[in-house]
């Protein structure tokens, strides 16, 4: 309706108003045309309120449409949360995936690493016997060796003794 100010003022200046209208008529004209102008103010006033009436439903409606709206908006936003949380949740569980392959990668890593090891240490044993092997192959070449000197030595001091023999025989048989 209307606010408490409008009402003072209207009934402030209304005689004056009405005075300035009716200074030349009689009092029964001016009574009935008074009267007339308070109707109409009155129909002028009531349709003011019905019209403030209907604009506070509108503006109810709009309130409640308003509401509805932000309702959806939330319920959209509550959505794309569950929808960023679900797509975190993928991520996590790939980041878990890939942890756990880079874990089996590092056990395969740490297997080669113990098979290396191992192949080395083969490896070195297997070198050892090879020096082994090879340091009795040469003890058994110089005992060859030594054994072949001292046969040569034999031989040439055999050689010697017999070409001294057959010399000296030679020497002393009478021809």
């Amino acid at each position: 309706m209307l606010a408490e100010e409008d009402i003072s003022f209207i009934k402030n200046h209304l005689g004056r108003w009405l005075a300035e209208q009716s200074l030349g008529r009689p009092p029964v004209v001016y009574e009935i045309e008074l009267r007339e102008r308070m109707v109409r103010v009155e129909e002028a006033l009531k349709n003011q309120g019905e019209e403030l009436k209907s604009q506070r439903e509108l503006i109810r409606d709009l309130m409640l449409q308003i509401d509805k709206r932000f309702e959806q908006v939330d319920k959209r936003f509550e959505e794309m949360w569950a929808q960023v949380d679900k797509r975190f949740e993928q991520v996590d569980k790939r980041f878990e995936q890939v942890d756990k392959h880079f874990e089996q990668v590092d056990k395969r890593f740490e297997q080669i690493d113990k098979r290396l090891e191992q192949m080395a240490e083969e490896n070195r044993r297997r070198f050892e016997q090879i020096d082994k092997r090879l340091d009795l192959q040469h003890n058994e070449i110089m005992a060859i060796h030594l054994e072949i000197k001292q046969q040569m030595r034999w031989f040439f001091a055999t050689t010697v003794a017999v070409g001294s023999l057959v010399v000296a025989v030679l020497r002393f048989w009478p021809v």
